[in-house]
């Protein structure tokens, strides 16, 4: 369960990030796609850096939540 400070965190850290919960539900839409299909020369460096720095950030702000 996510403590307050998390949620706030969490929070804070899409709009900061993806503008909106929206935005963030489509990238990670988009993500799931993108790891369905990940083979060579399907997407970009960048669109795979991506992906990996929306999870990297998710992890960070939910780090917490484990405990």
């Amino acid at each position: 369960m996510l403590t307050p400070t998390q949620i706030e965190n969490l929070n804070r850290w899409i709009k900061e990030a993806y503008g909106s919960p929206e935005e963030l539900t489509k990238q990670l839409d988009e993500l799931i796609f993108m790891l369905h299909f990940l083979e060579e020369e399907v997407f970009t460096r960048r669109e795979v850096q991506s992906a990996a720095e929306l999870l990297k950030g998710l992890g960070e702000v939910l780090g917490g939540a484990r405990s």
